[in-house]
């Protein structure tokens, strides 16, 4: 259940809907709104509410309307809004702001897969803002599956990413991975980037969607997560009061050693059918390996990507971490060429056809 609330609204009618929804759900904690595109909204479950109730709730004076979206995932369904969702990047600090979904061109963002040194990462911001990206990518804090590899410089990594910014203007997205960090990285951070291992930390998501600067969120795909739950990872974020979510598809695992995971690019068409929010993909965690990564960048834009999200080092062979999947600046500059070459070309032939 969505309850859209009038516009017009006054704080007093606000404060009685916010009260009785409290006592019909039985809620100790405030309500959350979300403020979206078809206005401030409140999701429920609706299985909680009586009809008895529900009349009397469509009485409120705050109340506009009630909807009812059949998916599970409320808020993130096209059903329930139906234009696609732009959301900027970069408008918290001073630094050139880029606008991700829609009809806009897609966002390439590229940078190392974690923060070395200050030399490391000002070398490659500058080299991939050459090469045409628009939002620098970096790991401050890194998750490792063994305790025994480069976790990242953590704070000073955020400190470095922030440096990184003022020298180029580019908004700079990196990793959260705990809920008490969540107004620290966003602090210094574009976007929150919550990756497949915390796809469904639940306080995270929780986190990350109250977080008080409102940071847009790139949510990637679990390792194994199908499309629903996938979604509804994306609801936790929406509901707790931050619509500004990106949905990255990174690959799904297999039993097959040759790529790291399978590219499920079949997820890109389809949730763009299912829901309004921006859709990335991961090239790099997806593959695994440097020399798919530019057929693959091309294959997700033509499948109608908003973007691509790319590691980039300038000695892959060198990397703290994930070198065998980075590519180099060189390579990124055609990576931009060919992609936006593309994406002009498929946009030029809806018009066309319109």
């Amino acid at each position: 259940m969505i309850i859209t609330i009038h516009d017009e609204a006054s704080s007093e009618e606000r404060a009685q809907l916010m009260a009785h929804l409290c006592r019909i759900t039985g809620s100790q904690h405030p309500i959350t709104t979300t403020q979206m595109a078809n206005g401030e909204v409140i999701a429920l479950d609706s299985s909680i509410i009586d009809p008895e109730a529900h009349t009397l709730l469509s009485q409120q004076r705050a109340v506009a309307k009630i909807t009812s979206p059949k998916t599970t995932y409320q808020l993130a369904s096209r059903v329930f809004q139906n234009s696609d969702s732009q959301i900027v990047i970069g408008n918290g600090h001073e630094c050139n702001p880029v606008t991700i979904g829609g009809n806009a061109m897609p966002v390439i963002m590229s940078g190392p897969c974690a923060v070395e040194s200050k030399e490391q990462l000002l070398m490659t911001a500058h080299a991939v803002k050459e090469a045409g990206a628009q939002v620098l990518r970096g790991g401050a804090f890194k998750p490792r599956t063994s305790p025994y590899q480069f976790q990242g410089l953590g704070i000073e990594g955020l400190k470095l990413l922030a440096e990184a910014r003022e020298a180029t203007s580019l908004p700079v997205i990196t990793e959260v991975m705990e809920p008490g960090m969540v107004e620290t990285v966003a602090h210094y951070a574009d976007v929150l980037q919550i990756g497949t291992r915390n796809a469904q930390n639940f306080p995270l998501l929780l986190a990350a969607g109250r977080n008080s600067k409102q940071r847009p969120v790139l949510l990637k795909r679990g390792l194994s997560s199908t499309i629903d739950e996938w979604l509804l990872a994306a609801e936790y974020i929406i509901a707790a009061g931050n619509p500004n979510v990106i949905l990255c598809e990174r690959g799904i695992r297999s039993y097959d050693q040759q790529t790291r995971n399978v590219l499920d690019l079949t997820s890109v068409p389809l949730l763009h059918q299912l829901t309004h929010l921006p859709v990335v993909v991961d090239p790099s965690h997806s593959t695994g390996r440097r020399e798919l990564v530019p057929v693959m960048s091309r294959a997700s834009v033509a499948a109608e990507a908003n973007g691509l999200i790319i590691e980039t080092h300038l000695d892959p062979d060198k990397a703290l971490c994930d070198g065998r999947q980075s590519i180099t600046p060189t390579i990124l500059t055609r990576i931009v060429q060919e992609t936006r070459m593309l994406a002009r070309m498929m946009k030029e032939e809806v018009e066309v056809v319109a």
